[in-house]
């Protein structure tokens, strides 16, 4: 009875784990410490912190990866059990796995007797595991014969893929993550690091900061944070990349800055370049980039003399029709003056993606073959044939469609299914009208998803339920080529599955249907370590060889560089310090790059320049970082950024709705008015998507074109007009309660209207429980607002007349006034409100609510006319500092320490930090 007693007394068990793993947001590839908890209850992610023995990031998280568990505690919102659609806005009750797996693989062997194998695709994400990407690779090449596997990778990297290539022979950077720490001159080009890499960029600070005489040359039309603390902005005119760099290495030939002897010795191509470059002098290069010839030469001086170049890109350059072009420009100016494969000196690319290299290491692309080999090369097919036992001759030798063309090819029927997994093309592709057409038409849409509320899964025919960060086993590798593990901390939810047991499953089905008699099975492996070794075995011998890697060596080590090559104790930090390249010749090619404009100027019709760009706090589509309220806080709501000299000549105000227009469709957003762009400029977002937005985002307005060699679109420009966008009602409705599950019932009433935004924002309340928050939509359209729509929103959102309630209604004038209430022992809060007259007190009254004060006063006095202010939006996440209290604390003097004494803003993840500096500096220069 005692023994009885003591054991239901007893607190059931409880287990708490640290799991080391990698972060699952960009191309940094940072160590994280996942913190779980097991008990009877289930298990879960509880806490994450940088992993300080992770050579990556030693420790130091962004907002984004700091708040990585926040966006794992919730079950809302994800895809947990398959399903097979009927007219894929209706779906049918779930399937077991055995049922979804069977039915995929009847319909694709179906589609590929009646029609071929190049009438399926996959399309896959720089967010998979190496050994997910391997997997579907395989069955794409391998088993069903087609090259039509391709990539949102397409989307951000392939123009530095192809530059690589071009210049030195194979993909990856020449670089590592140490010469961020000796560099001497630092060009960042189209890349807003403090922003897109924060981690890297803390490294860079704290470099300067030891040494005073390292410059910083930054290369953007938009003043951003990075441009804002560099010591030479280049702020030229969109797409006049390749402009400057000539113009630059035009400087650097006239005045014997060149290591002639080394050009001489080890590359090929210089006197061909030479003679394109005379038409690019200093003078006539600025005038085309639009900046001073005296700020051109100065670049070109400090990168040519100093004792180490690094320069680092991103999108910027890749983004565009001429992005190959522009990489390689910049290219060479690191082979003209050999700043390459000694410390500190190298041209950089920051991969956008976890495992955008990792994806291409495996041949995860419509463009190449397993470990950098090419499509159109037989000797490479048959290698590639022989270690995966097929029959000489298996392998097409003709490359897949890339991203663009697929969808094309989806719109007009030559593919019949389309697979897609861990993306969202219908809200990352450009130009989304056809892209969305294309999926309405296909016969067959597969969606592989961790998230069921994405742009794309409505399109689903079959939803498969994939596990996600923080339930995974594999490897990722990041931007200097360092192969890390990421572990799982829980077990996926539900009925999710790793992505490549889904892919090998289907796999295993068609192979039984589809391959010829006593064929070597192709699909054995059934781990990921087992994968993993037979992506090792495909990479010896080539330049990225791993032959010396496995995981026991990744457990044992930690992360690793490639090439890692047998008998190494370690892989290589830097490439081609010898000078020997991975051409036939061993030589590096130059490459006549002449300047061209871009794909779409501005005319008449459409006068100005959209820009595209990242949030400080967000990520791609959002569908992690959307369910974190905190990182709404810095940007709380999507805007269209324009000058205030071009808004006075439109007689356009900030905080106004405008509709801005392409050629291709159009949007509306708020007006934010900023000098950050330059005239004729505008900048939005690209991370609001139709589940934040009335529409898919501002890839409504890009152009599909593409680089012709690297088949990458522009997304980063396009030729608009900016319009005021009037409407007959306008409303704010805001409440407070669990965040995912009323983002979830708003979202599908944003259609509707012909503006609405949804977003979060944090619960101040210290006694808030976990997922508390609030939901913010703003909404406006012409007509009257239909009955209808106002009452499924007042049911959303909780917002009906109740006791809880106090009411103004004046029917005359259509106006509708309604505050929810909550009494503590505090005092009376505001919980929620519904405001069609948002321009008298809506906003004000709002600010009030989000604050979480009492309320001071009477409760009708919230109908009065409250006193609008400016907003006060938030600048340090982690602490939640707002901007007017930093720029009070400046105001009185404090310095970039006082301000983190103070306010204890830029002390924990540091992504503030260069927004803080700017504003010390604008405080002194003033």
């Amino acid at each position: 009875m005692d023994g009885a007693v003591r054991t239901a007394q007893a607190p059931p068990a409880v287990e708490r784990r640290t799991t080391r793993s990698t972060c699952c947001y960009c191309g940094v590839g940072c160590g994280v410490l996942v913190h779980s908890r097991h008990d009877a209850a289930g298990e879960r992610i509880t806490g994450v912190e940088g992993d300080p023995l992770h050579p990556a990031n030693l420790g130091r998280l962004c907002s984004k990866g700091r708040t990585l568990a926040e966006t794992a505690r919730s079950l809302h919102g994800r895809a947990l059990v398959p399903e097979l659609r009927h007219r894929r806005q209706d779906p049918r009750p779930p399937v077991d796995w055995a049922v979804a797996l069977d039915s995929v693989a009847d319909r694709l062997a179906n589609i590929v007797e009646r029609h071929g194998p190049d009438a399926v695709a996959f399309y896959l994400s720089g967010q998979l595991l190496t050994e997910d990407y391997y997997v579907f690779n395989k069955l794409a090449k391998g088993l069903l014969r087609t090259n039509n596997i391709d990539t949102n990778s397409r989307l951000c990297m392939s123009a530095a893929v192809t530059g690589y290539k071009l210049a030195f022979g194979a993909d990856g950077p020449p670089t590592c993550y140490e010469d961020l720490e000796h560099a001497k001159t630092v060009l960042f080009a189209g890349s807003n690091a403090a922003w897109a890499h924060p981690v890297l960029f803390r490294r860079l600070e704290e470099a300067r900061a030891k040494d005073p005489d390292v410059r910083w040359i930054v290369v953007d039309p938009r003043r951003t944070d990075t441009a804002a603390m560099a010591d030479l902005h280049l702020q030229i005119q969109p797409g006049t990349d390749v402009a400057l760099f000539n113009g630059m290495l035009h400087h650097l030939v006239w005045e014997g800055l060149l290591d002639q002897a080394f050009i001489d010795r080890h590359t090929t191509g210089f006197s061909e370049l030479k003679r394109l470059l005379r038409d690019y002098s200093p003078r006539m290069a600025a005038e085309i980039c639009g900046v001073p010839v005296e700020d051109l030469v100065t670049a070109a001086e400090w990168f040519g003399r100093s004792a180490a170049s690094l320069s680092l890109y991103c999108m910027g350059l890749n983004q565009s029709v001429h992005g190959t072009d522009k990489n390689l420009a910049l290219i060479h100016l690191h082979l003209a003056t050999r700043q390459l494969g000694r410390p500190g000196a190298g041209p950089f690319s920051l991969t956008g993606q976890p495992n955008a290299m990792g994806g291409r290491e495996v041949g995860g692309m419509a463009t190449m073959l397993a470990a950098h080999r090419e499509i159109t090369d037989p000797a490479h097919r048959a290698e590639v044939e022989a270690l995966w036992q097929l029959p000489q001759g298996s392998l097409p030798p003709q490359p897949g469609l890339a991203a663009v063309e697929l969808f094309e090819a989806v719109r007009a029927g030559r593919i019949k299914a389309i697979w897609i997994a861990c993306t969202n093309p219908a809200h990352s592709m450009p130009d989304l009208g056809p892209v969305r057409e294309a999926l309405q038409r296909a016969e067959l849409v597969i969606v592989q998803e961790a998230f069921a509320n994405t742009d794309t899964v409505p399109y689903a025919d079959v939803l498969l339920p994939a596990a996600t960060w923080g339930e995974k086993e594999g490897t990722v590798t990041n931007s200097e080529r360092r192969i890390s593990r990421v572990r799982a901390a829980v077990a996926p939810p539900g009925q999710a599955r790793p992505d490549w047991w889904i892919a090998r499953e289907v796999a295993l089905r068609l192979e039984a249907r589809l391959a010829a008699p006593g064929a070597a099975p192709l699909f054995a492996a059934d781990t990921p370590a087992a994968i993993f070794a037979e992506h090792r075995a495909l990479t010896v011998g080539r330049d990225l060889d791993i032959g010396g890697l496995d995981y026991a060596v990744l457990e044992q080590r930690g992360p690793q560089q490639w090439p890692f090559r047998a008998g190494a104790e370690q892989g290589d930090a830097r490439r081609y310090a010898d000078g020997v390249f991975a051409t036939a010749d061993g030589r590096a090619r130059f490459h006549v790059t002449p300047y061209r404009p871009v794909a779409e100027p501005t005319s008449a019709r459409f006068p100005l320049r959209l820009l595209t760009g990242r949030l400080r706090d967000q990520w791609h589509g959002m569908s992690r970082t959307g369910r974190v309220p905190a990182l709404y806080t810095h940007s709380p709501e999507p805007a269209l950024r324009m000058h205030p000299e071009d808004a006075a000549r439109r007689g356009l105000k900030a905080g106004e709705l405008v509709r801005v227009s392409s050629k291709r469709g159009g949007l509306v957003l708020p007006l934010e008015l900023s000098d950050e762009v330059g005239s004729g400029t505008v900048f939005a977002a690209m991370h609001w998507s139709g589940q934040h937005l009335a529409s898919g985002g501002i890839n409504e307005l890009s152009q599909p074109a593409v680089d012709t060699r690297s088949r990458q679109p522009e997304l980063k420009h396009a030729a608009v007009r900016v319009e005021r966008a009037d409407f007959s009602w306008h409303l704010l409705a805001a409440r407070r309660g669990e965040v995912l599950a009323m983002h979830a019932a708003v979202q599908p009433l944003l259609a509707a209207c012909g503006y609405a935004s949804v977003t979060l924002q944090p619960d101040v309340d210290p006694e808030a429980v976990e997922g508390s928050g609030w939901v913010v939509l703003r909404a406006a359209a012409s007509g009257a607002m239909p009955a209808d729509w106002q009452a499924a929103l007042e049911n959303a959102l909780g917002l009906a007349a109740s006791a809880d309630t106090l009411e103004y209604r004046d029917a005359r004038r259509g106006q509708l006034k309604r505050v929810a209430w909550r009494s503590v022992a505090s005092g009376s809060h505001i919980d929620g409100l519904l405001w069609s007259d948002v321009r008298r007190g809506g906003e004000a009254l709002l600010r009030t609510a989000l604050a979480g004060d009492p309320w001071q006063g009477s409760r009708l006095a919230a109908f009065a006319a409250l006193p609008e202010v400016a907003r006060d939006p938030v600048v340090c996440v982690c602490r939640q500092v707002s901007e007017s209290a930093i720029q009070a604390e400046v105001r009185a003097g404090a310095d970039l320490p006082a301000l983190k004494q103070r306010l204890g803003c830029g002390t924990v993840c540091g992504s503030c930090v260069p927004q803080l500096t700017r504003f010390v500096r604008q405080a002194a220069s003033a």
